[in-house]
């Protein structure tokens, strides 16, 4: 079946680079510095993971910015002008300023290339879970999906992705402004480990609490036990860390103990999103039921009023 679009996606899906290394799909990345050095996050190609997460267990904190206005300009003008329709999967609102950047920069475009199909689509996903709906949607523009449909297909298969992490130390959720000070101590003292996951409106929200990295992966092995969809497409599930292979190898052994029909992609995690977990951060993410369910009564009812 023929290719009917072309696909660009962000670094902050953290993919392996061979993963999205195929024709028809532009990578934006994301830049990230320490100090004065200034760097692109390029999934690994040029810089070993163990080089980045070291320095920040030595104290250094990398910084992070959205992806330059250039960058998208130069983007999605080349897909306006190969006259091949496009989508954007970009990096979740919820997080980063980068989407409404590439709306605006989209809009800008279709000014001079009117007759352009450029679609840009907030994927409400940070890091593998983005990275799962990319994956996805590499098989589906395969089997023909066009543009349109993509973005259709994009929109709803978002609220599937289910996700869920633990980190194993809070200070840099803490200095990276995603959590309070006040949380980050308390937790440190009580060798607490936050359980998160990505919310529906894209940020982060604390799905529980673990005493101790053990206690907090069998929580997470559980998580997966009662949401995984055995229908879900190639029984697929990505396990992301921050250099902590070790425990992630372990990870995947319980996981695939719990349902052994599970295929693992490995991701580590890239400088960008790593920036903000700090090392030891370990995930999986995998298609679900709708996390839409788990919305209060109350909830359910604004969403209806408000025809979502």
């Amino acid at each position: 079946m023929s290719i009917k679009c072309n696909l660009i996606i962000d670094s902050c899906c953290d993919l392996p680079a061979h993963v999205v290394d195929r024709e028809g799909v532009t990578l934006l990345q994301f830049p990230y510095s320490f100090g004065n050095e200034q760097y692109s996050d390029d999934l690994w190609k040029s810089l070993e993971p163990a080089s980045f997460y070291n320095r920040m267990r030595t104290g250094e904190q990398a910084q992070t910015a959205q992806i330059a206005m250039t960058t998208f300009q130069e983007a999605f003008t080349n897909a306006a002008r190969s006259g091949v329709p496009t989508v954007y999967l970009g990096f979740s609102s919820g997080l980063s300023g980068t989407f409404g950047t590439a709306e605006m920069i989209r809009d800008q475009v279709l000014e001079e290339y009117p007759e352009a199909e450029l679609y840009v689509v907030d994927t409400l996903l940070a890091s593998i879970a983005e990275g799962l709906l990319v994956y996805e949607a590499f098989r589906q523009r395969e089997l023909g999906l066009t543009a349109q449909e993509m973005v259709a297909w994009a929109n709803e298969a978002r609220y599937f992705v289910n996700n869920i992490f633990m980190v194993d130390d809070l200070e840099s959720l803490r200095a990276g402004g995603r959590i309070p000070a006040s949380v980050a101590y308390a937790g440190a003292k009580l060798d607490v480990k936050p359980l998160l996951q990505i919310a529906l409106d894209g940020s982060l929200s604390m799905r529980g609490i673990a005493r101790g990295r053990k206690k907090g992966i069998r929580q997470m092995v559980q998580f997966f036990e009662e949401n995984f969809d055995a229908s879900a497409p190639e029984h697929l599930a990505v396990v992301g860390h921050s250099d902590c292979g070790k425990d992630a190898e372990k990870f995947k052994d319980s996981l695939s103990k719990a349902n052994s029909t599970v295929m693992h992609l490995d991701s580590n995690l890239g400088p960008v999103i790593g920036s903000h977990v700090g090392p030891g951060m370990l995930a999986v993410v995998f298609w679900g039921k709708d996390r839409r369910e788990d919305l209060s009564v109350a909830d359910r009812i604004a969403r209806k009023v408000r025809g979502e």
